[in-house]
């Protein structure tokens, strides 16, 4: 899916719920009981999940809802990979959230010296990216290069957080879900502490 026509804020609308629209086709059949996801565009630059404001474009998992944000970044890009790589990174917080997987997360024990909750932490963030990658091949998108799609995965402004890990293993984990094209690859929760550091 890619953009041909000249970047205006509704045809940048007009993709994101296309794109929305593909993965809840396609992830329908593998979540049981799945709900479709319907996207909400705002306009204030508040993020929801970690009340950060955000300067450029933005897409995250609000409750049942994945809410954007669209600046110029976007409407103006002649490429959707950025839009293409934050909607796709978000949709992976639904898949998360409708099979148990981020009630699990939270219910985790910790031992309260923080090393543990870290680690769990990193091994959630990274089986997002892994389901990324997942969604980008259920959508048929060729990727060669991880990198550009993973630097799209969040704002600029989460750059200092290190829930997501090392940049090697967010590019392994992510490939390796494009490449099994299954979310079964995106077992983070058994993988060795070096995978997910």
């Amino acid at each position: 899916m890619r953009r041909r026509q000249e970047p205006t804020k509704s045809s940048a609308e007009k993709y994101v719920k296309k794109l929305i629209s593909c993965l809840n086709s396609a992830w329908k059949g593998t979540i049981d009981d799945f709900q479709p996801v319907a996207v909400k565009f705002k306009t204030d630059k508040e993020s929801c999940a970690t009340g950060e404001e955000i300067a450029g474009s933005f897409a995250e998992i609000c409750g049942r809802t994945i809410e954007v944000r669209l600046a110029a970044d976007w409407i103006k890009s002649k490429t959707d990979l950025k839009a293409f790589a934050a909607v796709t990174r978000a949709w992976s917080g639904l898949v998360q959230g409708q099979t148990g997987i981020g009630q699990a997360w939270w219910a985790l024990p910790n031992d309260r010296t923080g090393n543990d909750t870290e680690e769990q932490t990193r091994r959630f963030y990274l089986q997002a990216d892994c389901l990324a990658g997942v969604s980008a091949k259920s959508l048929g998108r060729k990727i060669k290069d991880f990198t550009p799609l993973i630097a799209g995965m969040e704002p600029r402004e989460y750059s200092r957080f290190k829930w997501n890990g090392k940049p090697a293993n967010r590019l392994y984990w992510t490939k390796k879900g494009y490449q099994a094209s299954k979310p079964g690859a995106c077992n983070t929760w058994t993988a060795a502490s070096a995978k997910v550091a």
